[in-house]
């Protein structure tokens, strides 16, 4: 018996996988879309008015590039954090996950910039397909959430104006700042 059900649980996972790397494929490809994009933005701004301007592109246009790539794509895109700046990217228990096994996938070795997961989700009817893709700090993400000592006391004063309650600074350049994540109902 037990040789009878080990091959068929074995092509029952391999189906999943087959059916699952279209919809990884997708994902990976939309999230990988908007940092680039939003990278663009933050450069031309930081650019024309130094990384203080910086901190409205993010509040205001990021989310604005987010529901659009998200309207374009079919896809509901948004950024979460585990040190989240803005009280809207606190990650569901799924995305929490994400972020910790990418934490420590991270420390033992692997690029952050490599980093994703994608999988079918299932709660009780409904099925969605999920997807998180790590975004790791680059040098322009410093002005803003780096260190105390290398803020600008100008950035770290629009920091406090529009998020008091910021738990984004303190990263370094490779750090894992947060995730792309996606999801889209079946």
């Amino acid at each position: 018996m037990r040789n009878i059900l080990l091959p068929i649980v074995l092509m029952l996972g391999l189906n999943a996988v087959a059916q699952d790397a279209p919809l990884l494929a997708e994902a990976s490809k939309v999230a990988g879309a908007v940092p680039p994009k939003l990278l663009q933005v933050l450069t031309d701004e930081i650019a024309k008015g130094g990384p203080e301007s910086a901190v409205e592109v993010c509040r205001d246009k990021a989310p604005q590039m987010a529901k659009s790539a998200s309207e374009q794509s079919g896809w509901t895109i948004r950024r979460v954090s585990l040190q989240n700046r803005n009280p809207k990217a606190v990650p569901d228990a799924w995305e929490r996950a994400a972020l910790e096994d990418f934490d420590r996938r991270a420390a033992a070795g692997e690029s952050p910039a490599t980093l994703e997961k994608g999988e079918l989700v299932a709660e009780g009817d409904r099925k969605e397909y999920r997807y998180m893709k790590a975004l790791p700090v680059q040098q322009i993400c410093l002005a803003c959430h780096g260190t105390a000592d290398k803020i600008k006391l100008e950035v770290s004063a629009q920091l406090k104006k529009h998020y008091p309650d910021d738990k984004g600074t303190g990263y370094s350049i490779g750090q894992i700042r947060g995730a792309m994540t996606l999801r889209r109902a079946l």
